[in-house]
This record gives structure tokens, sequence and C-alpha cells, in this order.
């Protein structure tokens, strides 16, 4: 094990810390400035309940929506395949100082009728307006269980290692949602309750891939002797690399798939993921050792604690 070569990633840290850095402080910018193009699930909307004759094209659907003034949009089937769900965002704002649930009820009859001349065979089942109230609701839940997800990690790679690797698997993790919202921000695209999912489920996947990465460290700090920490780390790195970069692949492969033809509803969520768990592969190297670095990790740190023989002795 201490006759691998190792790749020198440490000697890089600097140059990938800069790079880190640029990424968090635009993300941190357009998310401040520009923020979130937020989906039906946070914003509101009205909601349309619609029965074909015969299964439509949901992707034809969708662009008739688009040609007629309503870019912001969902649609999905439910129960069976002639049942559409369709919903519109922000139809109560279209007529100032008209009661929401009157804009929503014309808003649902012009789609009705956009959907009846150009498809046909279309019975309206039901329509609603979904108020904002729940989406602020999901945001501040989202987020709190965001900000209790990363202290219980903390809390857990404490104890399961050292203090210094639960800082920096704390700011890896950071690191990674804080990039891959402001994608979402950069880029305009829809943020919705899939998205915030895909953000959650980034946090699990760069978790397990840094613990990883910290349990080869710790053990390398343990077994191997007359090593500088830079040069125990970039073998750890070099020894869980190829187990990295395959599971990485991977999955890339599956979410690539589910982008392509999962259609509109879960390209989000793909996207988000994609993003995470690229950014998340480099951060378990570049941002968690190299917390680890910047804290002077040692040997020490990771001995056990040596007991009292004279203690041990008492029967």
């Amino acid at each position: 094990m201490s006759n691998i070569k190792p790749i020198p990633f440490m000697r890089y840290r600097h140059h990938a810390a800069v790079i880190s850095a640029f990424f968090v402080l635009l993300s941190i910018g357009s998310l401040m400035f520009k923020g979130l193009e937020l989906g039906l699930d946070f914003t509101g909307g009205t909601q349309i309940e619609v029965s074909f004759d015969v299964p439509p094209d949901l992707e034809f659907i969708r662009n008739s929506l688009t040609n007629s003034g309503y870019p912001n949009h969902e649609v999905v089937n439910y129960g069976t395949d002639t049942d559409v769900m369709i919903r519109i965002q922000d139809v109560g704002e279209l007529a100032a100082g008209e009661d929401a649930n009157v804009a929503s009820g014309e808003a649902a009859n012009e789609v009705v009728a956009m959907l009846q001349n150009e498809i046909g065979g279309v019975e309206l089942l039901g329509s609603g307006y979904v108020s904002s109230k729940v989406g602020d609701e999901l945001k501040e839940q989202g987020g709190l269980g965001m900000l209790v997800a990363l202290g219980m990690i903390m809390i857990y790679i404490a104890l399961r290692f050292q203090f210094k690797f639960s800082v920096g698997a704390v700011v890896s993790l950071t690191h990674d949602a804080i990039i891959t919202l402001g994608f979402f921000s950069l880029t305009g695209m829809n943020f919705d309750l899939t998205v915030l999912a895909a953000v959650l489920a980034v946090i699990g996947y760069s978790l397990n891939d840094t613990i990883v990465v910290a349990d080869r460290i710790r053990e390398n700090f343990r077994i191997l002797r007359g090593k500088e920490p830079a040069e125990v780390i970039d073998i750890a790195i070099t020894q869980t690399l190829a187990r990295s970069m395959i599971t990485s692949f991977t999955t890339m492969i599956v979410l690539v798939a589910l982008y392509i033809f999962g259609g509109a509803v879960v390209s989000g969520f793909s996207v988000a993921l994609m993003v995470g768990i690229f950014f998340g592969t480099t951060s378990s190297i570049y941002v968690a050792a190299s917390i680890l670095m910047f804290m002077h990790i040692s040997k020490e740190d990771l001995m056990p604690p040596k007991r009292d023989e004279e203690l041990d002795a008492i029967p």
C-alpha cells in the first residue's frame, strides 16, 4: 500500500481553491441578484384536470400552451393515459385587482377551449387556484431541512472520524449545494420540488463519496510511516479515485438517459443531479481534503487515546 505512486492532488489545492471560490461566489451573486426561476410548486397557479377521448401527445400540449401565452406550465398524466393534469403559473396576477379564483377560472376555460380547438375530444374535469402560500412553506421547510441535515452530518462525522473531518465534509457539501443552486439561477431553469429533492440527494451522494475518502485518509495516517500529511492524503485519494470515477460515471449514464427519455417532468431533477455529482466528486478531493490540510491534520489527531495502565490494572 505504501509503495503506491500517488497523484499529487494536494500540490494543486491552492489552484483548485481559487476555482471553487470563483464558482461559489458566482453562484451566490446570481442567487442574490437574479434569484431562482421558481416553479409552480413555489409560486402557485391554476391546476386544470382534463380528460381526452384518446391518449394525447403531452409534448404537443406543452408547445400549444407556450404558443398560447402560458410559458410556465406543467403537463402530466394522472390516473389513465387519457387523463391529463395541467398547471399554469401566476394566472391570478393576469388581471390587476381581479380575484385570483376568478382569473384562474377564466384561464382554465381559455386553456380548455384552446385544447378543444387544436386537439378535440376534451372534457374539463375540474380546476382550481393553488395559493403561493403553500410554496412559501415549502421553501422554508426545504431550507430548514437542509440546515438540519448539514448539522446532523457534522455531528456524525465528528463522532465517526474527527472534528476536522466534519468541518471539511460540511464545507464540501455546502459548496456542492450552492453551486447546484447557482447553476439553476444562472441558466434560468425552472426550480421546483423535484429539483429541491435533487439538491438534497446531491448532499447524500457527496457525503458518501467524502466518507469513503475520509475513511482511507484516516487508515493511511495510522499505518503509513514517515509520510507528510499531503502525501498521505494524496495516496488515499489515489486509492479511492477509481471507485469514485466509476461510481460517478455509471450514475451519469443513468441521469443522461433520464434527461433524454424522461421528459420535461424530470429534466430538472436529472440536470441538478448531474451538476451536483460532478462538483460533488471534485469537492471530495479538493474541498474536503484541502480543509484537512488547512486545519493541519496530523497522525496524532487520529490516534486512539492512550489508556491509563494503572486504572486498567484495578479490578
